[in-house]
């Protein structure tokens, strides 16, 4: 299977009918699912063993030869323990994908037939949850970082730290006109250790970090960052255009939140709205939909099983 450049028509369908003539049965779906996520080499789960032989049982197990532990290509992953057909989860796959401001439960009930509401609202949260690969590469270059606040403020409250609102870190690389990655992350303050921590975990060692003159960034330029600060009220310029990408954002993932899923997120599932977010806009130029398809397939077999009772559990806000 291919690695940085799959390609259209080879590595994954280029559009719906081609979606319909690869994966007409199970078979088919799993015959894929082996392709991505052993491709390079069967690794076994139990033992850690990369690359090492293996058995092919008639169940359609794999038996690992190193510790003789069997494995299916869904265990460990939120495909785990389904009993529905992977050609309806391929199916709800695609039409994630391809719903450019984002699915709801209702729509993805309607689509696929499914039973209930309760069905297409879970298997959205899973995908969800698949739709940040762990590992993947830090933002480079000039980053402008910023927080912004999310969700219902309370009367007399403003300023950073607003009452009421989710506190949303967010750093999105600087290309001439346009912005390029984002990263977001609800946080619990604005502190210096809470923001610097979130740029170590998101921006390449020797990038340029632009921030306003908020005190809790003053510990960035510590730690191999070329830090420019512009202290926003003494410029007078407004914060957009002194961090203009940062800002858009910002103003996109409020619209969308508000259009998309009416404002009704809760500060416990809010990160994996960003998440998922952040993976329509990192793709947005994208030109084959069904590299989407692709993508988040890989991204439903590194992530872990997602049981009913997790995607439902409370968190604090």
């Amino acid at each position: 299977m291919a690695g940085e450049h799959p390609r259209a028509g080879i590595e994954y369908p280029s559009n719906w009918h081609e979606l319909l003539a690869w994966f007409p049965d199970e078979a088919s779906c799993l015959c894929y699912l082996e392709r991505l996520r052993w491709g390079a080499g069967f690794s076994c789960r139990f033992c850690g063993v990369v690359d090492g032989d293996w058995w092919q049982m008639g169940d359609g197990l794999r038996r690992c030869a190193a510790c003789r532990a069997e494995t299916s290509v869904t265990a460990g992953t939120i495909f785990a323990g389904t009993r529905t057909p992977l050609v309806s989860w391929f199916a709800a796959v695609w039409y994630v994908v391809n719903q450019k401001q984002g699915g709801s439960a209702l729509g993805l009930q309607r689509v696929l037939g499914l039973g209930s509401y309760e069905t297409a609202w879970t298997w959205l949260h899973k995908l969800r949850r698949a739709m940040v690969l762990p590992g993947r590469e830090l933002l480079c270059g000039a980053v402008e970082v910023d927080e912004s606040y999310i969700g219902a403020r309370r009367a007399g409250s403003g300023g950073r730290g607003a009452g009421g609102k989710a506190i949303v870190a967010i750093a999105v690389e600087a290309r001439d006109k346009a912005p390029g990655r984002v990263r977001m992350k609800r946080i619990p303050d604005v502190t210096k250790d809470t923001l610097t921590d979130f740029v170590l975990d998101h921006v390449e060692r020797g990038a340029e970090v632009r921030t306003d003159g908020w005190q809790g960034y003053f510990d960035i330029g510590r730690h191999r960052f070329t830090h420019v600060v512009t202290n926003v009220s003494a410029s007078g310029d407004p914060a957009h255009v002194v961090l203009p990408h940062v800002h858009l954002v910002a103003s996109l993932v409020k619209r969308w939140m508000l259009g998309t899923h009416q404002g009704a997120v809760s500060h416990a599932q809010l990160d994996y709205y960003l998440d998922e977010f952040t993976f329509r806009f990192n793709r947005r130029h994208s030109r084959h939909r069904g590299l989407l398809f692709y993508r988040l397939l890989q991204g439903a077999l590194a992530a872990a099983p997602q049981p009913y009772k997790t995607l439902t559990s409370k968190s604090v806000a």
